[in-house]
């Protein structure tokens, strides 16, 4: 892929204590290093290429004010993961240790300083990550269509995409942000071409009722905006071939560090998750989706009230795209309204 970069971590040591040997972290930057730096981090199972959507000259990233950088998650099959490295079996890996590593890569960039982190669902909680990592770092933090904290609701959707993966090799989950498999020693698994299809087939489908809201699905948009001839049509053309292009063991290594995601899970925080929320220092705006399914307002609601009234603040998506709302556009106007936001924060702050 044009313009990606990957930066040597060596022998990594993750927050379980378990290594990385060898691993890496895949970039790409735009915008001259002089100019101040922005880090935007990739979603669940998504690529670099991903995240550019939100870049350009029209747009509040705008290469010629920024230096912005895109790292991709620890999994997502740039980085270092199952699907490009001989680790088996490859070990949890933790939001923590995707912020450690990017942090690592701001230090080789001689980066002393973030303007802004952002990012949407993943990205979201890599941002709250930056923000009480290292809290003296960044100016801003911008969470879209994300959480802190994975809630439990949020942990019971990703059992049953899991579960729906893993049932294609005969192989059950260990438990919610417990591990990845049932039995000690299956982590090792070599797929089928079959197992693969079947595994990833069920994954998309079980996803495509969370991914969009319910009314997205009353009024048939998914006609309008993707072409689809009809709701199997979608589910085939869309769901189905978004799952069919991903790789079974990224796809569960993302799930865990998903299912166990909690800002609270690092010192000094040792758990208490309002404390950890209290600690944050950067400018936050957090932008849930009135329709979204994996993190609705009321949980950012109260991560916000959590924090410093001075620097917190939340805003939402008014949009019956759900999830999408924050994701790679479909509809113009949510894409505009969160660039909206975006270009007066960034002005005020």
């Amino acid at each position: 892929m044009t313009g990606v970069q990957t930066f040597k971590l060596g022998d990594f040591e993750l927050q379980s204590g378990a290594k990385l040997n060898g691993a890496w972290i895949a970039y790409k930057t735009f915008g001259d290093s002089s100019l101040p730096v922005v880090l935007y981090p990739t979603w669940f199972s998504g690529s670099i290429a991903d995240n550019e959507w939100l870049i350009g000259h029209d747009k509040t990233l705008n290469p010629s004010n920024y230096y912005i950088i895109i790292v991709a998650l620890i999994g997502n099959g740039q980085s270092i993961s199952p699907s490009n490295s001989d680790i088996k079996p490859f070990p949890n890996v933790s939001f923590y240790d995707n912020v450690l590593a990017q942090r690592r890569l701001v230090d080789h960039l001689g980066i002393q300083h973030l303007r802004a982190v952002l990012g949407w669902s993943m990205g979201a909680a890599q941002s709250f990550q930056w923000a009480t990592q290292y809290p003296d770092f960044m100016d801003i933090c911008v969470p879209f269509c994300g959480s802190a904290r994975t809630s439990l609701h949020n942990q019971v959707f990703l059992e049953g995409v899991k579960s729906a993966l893993l049932a294609a090799k005969g192989v059950s989950s260990r438990g919610s942000a417990a591990g990845r498999v049932e039995s000690q020693g299956s982590e090792d698994r070599t797929w089928s071409d079959k197992e693969r299809e079947v595994g990833l087939k069920a994954f998309g489908r079980s996803y495509a009722g969370w991914g969009f809201s319910q009314t997205f699905y009353r009024y048939e948009m998914y006609k309008r905006w993707y072409g689809a001839r009809n709701l199997e049509d979608f589910m085939v053309t869309f769901w189905e071939k978004w799952a069919l292009s991903k790789d079974p063991e990224n796809l569960l290594v993302m799930l865990h560090t998903w299912q166990s995601g909690d800002i609270s899970k690092q010192e000094p925080y040792n758990g208490d998750f309002i404390r950890a929320l209290a600690a944050i220092k950067a400018k936050t705006l957090v932008l849930p989706c009135e329709t979204d399914l994996y993190f609705p307002p009321d949980d950012s609601e109260f991560e916000v009230s959590c924090m410093d009234p001075k620097i917190a603040q939340l805003d939402v998506f008014q949009s019956m795209w759900g999830h999408w709302a924050g994701g790679p556009p479909g509809n113009i106007h949510d894409a505009e309204w969160l660039d909206e936001k975006l270009a007066k924060l960034f002005r005020e702050a």
